[in-house]
């Protein structure tokens, strides 16, 4: 049966570790040993009670790529017509659990997940490279996306006012859409796939899980989790499959939302799919898409640039720049742009390239081999047609790494200024003011972060009136989003729907049924 009702209390986020603490580091070389100790781990298809075992899939420590971490089936057609045909199942009837019960598994599942987070963040170093203090983000991200909708379906479920009139009575009330498939990134490897699949649940719809290829342990353990609190086997599926199995689940007639996190390429894909409506398909799919960017930081020429470089180093390297948030161009009035470049360069010097095991690392190694080759190719165009001022240190010689590399003076319409590369890779230029800078950015298409350093209100103001970014940070860095205070999602090309960990995110995965009653009766039926 599902779990019994939990409060509901304020939200607040969950707070990360203080990994200066002796004792802290040390439980979590105790993490990492447990999590060592299982490997590899093995990750079914779990369609409703039902595992489908197999090892088709490897998942391989980036840092170590002769380190197998999972091994997975790789769910194909069959695999998910089953899933599918689970969850609808499954809709019918976990969209009849009041919103008060639902709550309470998505918040058994933060507790599951809070019991174990240092086991979770440790799967994280392993499987995706995140370093401690990203991996432990995540997991925290992951309880707050957890506790935060739970919340949001309960207020959810009490629907909304309207105006009334004499002789009438109008009710707005919400309806789960059905099947709610969740095609996840392997970057956010617990937050993403978990906060999706929570928005879907919380509002009564049945998920089927594709995770990335290569993050599927930690996808097994999102399930475990909702499993665990009380999510009906037939509300919660997982498929570890590749991009086959995504596409189908994609194109199935019986899935009414897509929730769909990664890069620009596959999420035009998916839109121009799930617009397609066969014969028999009696709804329109919804697709809720957060996608790549370009981001830009504008330093003016009043900026405190001790203020400025460690959070353009910190936003552009941190996790080796593979967040879509990152910031990948920096734009700097051409007053401050030698003293701004020196310091960039010299940061970027002193970051540690290591293992993500080590608490000395700032950049680890990028996901996978293609990644690698990806980035080296854009460094390489940027030696070419720029000046490289930072990027040249030693790298380690196992695993997936690429150095950190500030790149100057390259030409207009340059890719490495105009293309997405997630990567360690960082272009500045040159601009004559705030304006100049505010039209190169508006000329993108991607609308996803921005950041601005400028002391004068006046800028600020007129910058936050010209950014068509989905989130704009002033005098901070760019990534980092926090659940219930910086909702996230980007404008243009890079997304669209509201929000993700925001009031309105929940309305995504709903349809809105509005009752209007004549309450002037003649007569009474008894």
């Amino acid at each position: 049966m599902f779990a019994a009702t939990t409060s509901t209390s304020t939200f607040t986020n969950e707070p990360v570790l203080e990994l200066r603490r002796a004792a802290v580091r040390a439980r979590l070389a105790d993490a990492l040993a447990t999590v060592d100790a299982v490997l590899p781990i093995r990750v079914p298809a779990w369609i409703g009670v039902d595992t489908r075992e197999g090892d088709e899939l490897l998942s391989t420590d980036p840092g170590e790529p002769e380190r197998v971490v999972a091994r997975a089936a790789c769910a194909g057609a069959e695999e998910v017509a089953a899933a599918v045909h689970s969850a609808e199942r499954g809709a019918e009837a976990w969209s009849a659990v009041p919103a008060s019960e639902r709550a309470a598994v998505l918040i058994g599942a933060a507790a599951w997940m809070r019991e174990r987070r240092l086991e979770l963040a440790a799967l994280e170093v392993r499987e995706c490279a995140k370093p401690w203090p990203e991996a432990d983000a995540d997991v925290c991200e992951a309880i707050d996306f957890l506790e935060y909708y739970a919340r949001g379906a309960v207020a959810l479920e009490a629907g909304r006012t309207l105006a009334q009139a004499p002789g009438e009575r109008n009710e707005l009330s919400y309806a789960p859409r059905g099947v709610a498939a969740v095609i996840s990134p392997w970057n956010f490897p617990i937050a993403i796939p978990c906060g999706m699949s929570a928005a879907a649940l919380a509002t009564g719809n049945a998920v089927v899980l594709k995770p990335a290829e290569q993050s599927p342990a930690c996808a097994l353990r999102i399930v475990q989790a909702l499993r665990a609190a009380g999510a009906p086997p037939s509300a919660i599926a997982l498929l570890p499959g590749n991009g086959e199995a995504g596409a189908a689940l994609v194109r199935h007639p019986k899935v009414h939302t897509i929730a769909f996190t990664g890069s620009l390429p596959v999420g035009l894909e998916i839109i121009r799919a799930a617009a397609d409506t066969p014969t028999g398909q009696r709804h329109l799919k919804r697709v809720v898409a957060e996608l790549g960017g370009k981001n830009c930081i504008i330093v003016d020429a009043d900026a405190d640039l001790d203020e400025a470089v460690p959070a353009i180093v910190s936003s552009a390297f941190l996790y080796a720049g593979q967040k879509c948030s990152a910031a990948s161009r920096v734009l700097v009035h051409e007053a401050i742009a030698d003293a701004l470049l020196r310091r960039v360069a010299g940061a970027a010097r002193t970051l540690v390239v290591g293992q993500a095991e080590d608490l000395a690392t700032d950049v680890p190694p990028v996901i996978e081999r293609a990644a690698q080759a990806r980035v080296n190719r854009y460094a390489e165009l940027a030696a070419r047609d720029g000046v490289i001022v930072a990027g040249h240190g030693q790298v380690p010689d196992r695993g997936w790494f690429c150095p950190p590399t500030v790149a100057a003076e390259l030409p207009a319409g340059s890719a490495v200024l105009e293309e997405e590369i997630f990567g360690p890779l960082l272009a500045i230029e040159r601009v004559r003011d705030v304006e100049d800078a505010c039209e190169i950015v508006g000329a993108q298409p991607f609308g996803l972060t921005g950041g601005l350093f400028a002391r004068n209100p006046a800028t600020v103001k007129y910058v936050r009136a010209r950014s068509p970014v989905g989130n704009l940070y002033v005098n901070r860095g760019i990534t980092g989003a926090m659940v219930g205070r910086q909702p996230f999602g980007g404008n243009r090309l890079s997304g669209n729907g509201t929000k993700a960990g925001g009031p309105d995110y929940l309305l995504q995965f709903v349809e809105p049924r509005v009752v209007t009653e004549n309450t002037m009766r003649h007569g009474l039926v008894v």
